[in-house]
């Protein structure tokens, strides 16, 4: 079977857990407990890890058109399969718990999968092929046919139930495969319900009635949020996708839904996504504030600040799991030959024991942001925290770091890295009338302009005529298109626009992406976002109407993105759907809507 492409994926999500669903029909990624949880279907990742295959017998052959989409403002999606027999459709959806609407979505999701098959016109017939694989494809269960017509299925600590409506299911040794035939105006439902061995059980529904419910819970959802700037059509679908990516029990938002995709075939930059990044959390609270509304940032602002908890000597972490975890300890899975056969295959991620000294500018921007809505005195909290992460900036500004892309090779003085130490003590600075007595902003504000004095005469290269990626370099970097939107410098400074302009020249392509370095064999989404909104900030409206649209063409046919786009194919790469990607969409919409906004 030929592996599908990345973007031939369309995205589920209770807001708990997420799961991948081909053109084709095949469920091949879900991690059913919560996003960073243990697969049952990971044939994303290797062919015998599991799967749960639902479409027309023969699909892919001769006479076969598939057309999908969301259901507006939802993450349950409609597939249609075209045959020379006839028209079916395949509605999946991870089910919300009855009753749910607006914020309560996924507080309490039920962990039940929903595929619903109805017939459209002639006679076609169906396949199922249910494959689970626990523990990313390491447990093979056992599978016991229930009075019901139902099929269980368990190994280690999992339980699945695999149920149909009107259909029933026969266990084979260590599969369910069958085949059945839809006519016109026929309709079966599918529900698999994700339980523990020795936890609850499996929750029983019905599939149609938990379709409607579901679909109810999220355009209730959407409802209560509203977008009133430009590019509304693309704005709401990534305000949705970011939604779906939230961990509704803390307020976290995964950095994507998948593990180890590649950033290049064959390559071994394969990392885990499935956790929290503190260095997105200014650029999802701006996401979040345009797109979404107050409770959302809210929500992920609180799970900041108990993840930090009290702030001692060692750094703050640039990751946490989506309760607040900070052991992500990497390892590598290598029963299985990766995506492409890009290995290795990761499961955690090492990023956490990284020195990363632009994690504090990040959430002291934050702070800044919510000032208003976060109080005229801040709780003990609150103030701890700010205080904390001020001091660890001033006294560990001046040491090099891993940079805002986590290289794993030496630390180095990157130019990101000190714009938003800078950054931070700004922040400080306008926020300590909030701070009580243990403000210092004489202090900060002598420290803020060392940071700048030293970022303006080490950052810049006068031969290239830009700022580089690190102090002494020659080497560009796309980063340092982010000076202006953290206002480091404004895009209309003669220093910035030249940054900008070698920026579009050497990295830049015809298409509208933007590489992160020069060796980059990929565009990279967010940095060709950013590149928008520069050139919205010094004036260039029209130029930056042109390539926001050009870039968000890159997305699959259903409003995906991944990490980055292969320059010689266009093919998607890097783990999917990534919130960062989504995130610098409806940051650069907004900046074409308010060039001015801060």
């Amino acid at each position: 079977m030929e592996q599908p492409a990345i973007s031939d994926y369309g995205f589920l999500s209770d807001c708990r857990s997420g799961a991948l669903v081909s053109r084709d029909g095949s469920v091949d990624w879900w991690c059913p407990d919560r996003f960073d949880g243990s697969a049952v279907f990971a044939r994303l990742l290797g062919p015998d890890a599991g799967h749960f295959q639902l479409g027309p017998v023969g699909a892919g052959g001769a006479g076969h058109r598939v057309e999908r989409a969301y259901h507006p403002d939802t993450l349950v999606l409609r597939t249609v399969h075209h045959t020379p027999e006839g028209s079916v459709a395949v509605t999946d959806a991870l089910a919300a718990e009855v009753g749910a609407r607006a914020h309560e979505l996924g507080m309490n999701s039920p962990g039940v999968l929903i595929r619903v098959v109805e017939g459209l016109s002639g006679r076609v017939r169906m396949g199922l092929d249910f494959v689970p694989r626990p523990e990313h494809g390491l447990l093979t269960p056992y599978l016991y046919d229930q009075p019901d017509g139902s099929v269980l299925a368990t190994a280690g600590p999992v339980a699945l139930v695999l149920g149909a409506r009107g259909l029933p299911l026969r266990a084979g040794r260590d599969s369910v495969r069958q085949e059945f035939e839809v006519s016109a105006g026929q309709v079966v439902g599918f529900h698999l319900a994700y339980g523990g061995t020795y936890g609850e059980p499996p929750v029983r529904v019905d599939p149609l009635t938990t379709l409607a419910e579901t679909i109810q819970a999220w355009e209730a959802y959407r409802e209560t949020h509203t977008y009133p700037g430009r590019y509304p059509e693309l704005v709401r679908p990534s305000a949705t996708v970011l939604t779906g990516l939230t961990y509704a029990r803390s307020g976290a938002v995964a950095a994507a839904l998948t593990t180890s995709l590649p950033e290049k075939l064959g390559g071994d930059r394969n990392y885990d996504y499935r956790y929290s990044w503190l260095r997105d959390f200014a650029m999802t609270m701006r996401a979040l504030w345009v797109a979404a509304c107050p409770h959302e940032a809210s929500r992920l602002f609180a799970w900041v600040t108990r993840s930090i908890g009290r702030i001692g000597d060692e750094p703050v972490p640039v990751v946490f799991g989506l309760e607040g975890e900070r052991d992500l300890t990497e390892h590598v899975c290598p029963h299985m030959p990766g995506y492409g056969g890009s290995l290795p295959v990761r499961v955690g991620n090492d990023a956490w024991r990284q020195r990363q000294l632009d994690v504090p500018g990040e959430v002291l921007a934050a702070v800044w942001r919510l000032r208003d809505y976060l109080g005229d005195t801040f709780d003990e909290e609150l103030r701890e925290m700010v205080l904390g992460l001020t001091e660890q900036v001033a006294c560990t500004w001046h040491l090099p770091d891993r940079g805002m892309w986590e290289t794993r090779e030496d630390e180095r003085h990157y130019l990101s890295s000190k714009v938003l130490c800078w950054t931070a003590m700004d922040r400080a600075v306008l926020l300590a009338d909030r701070l009580g007595a243990q403000a210092d902003p004489r202090r900060w504000a002598v420290i803020r302009d060392e940071i700048r004095d030293t970022v303006l005469r080490e950052g810049w290269n006068e031969r290239i005529g830009a700022f580089t990626g690190a102090f002494g370099s020659a080497e560009l970097d796309a980063s340092a298109l982010f000076l202006p939107i953290t206002h480091f410098l404004p895009a209309t400074d003669p220093r910035m626009r030249s940054t900008i302009a070698v920026v579009e020249r050497e990295l830049g392509t015809e298409d509208g992406l933007v590489r992160r370095w020069n060796t980059d064999p990929a565009g990279f989404l967010l940095c060709s976002f950013w590149l928008v909104e520069c050139l919205a900030m010094t004036g260039q409206r029209r130029r930056a109407a042109e390539l926001f649209e050009r870039v968000a063409g890159h997305a699959n046919d259903v409003g995906l993105f991944s990490e980055q786009v292969d320059l010689g194919t266009g093919a998607q790469l890097g783990n999917t759907p990534q919130a960062l990607s989504h995130i610098g969409l409806i940051n650069a919409a907004w900046r074409l809507t308010d060039p001015n906004w801060y």
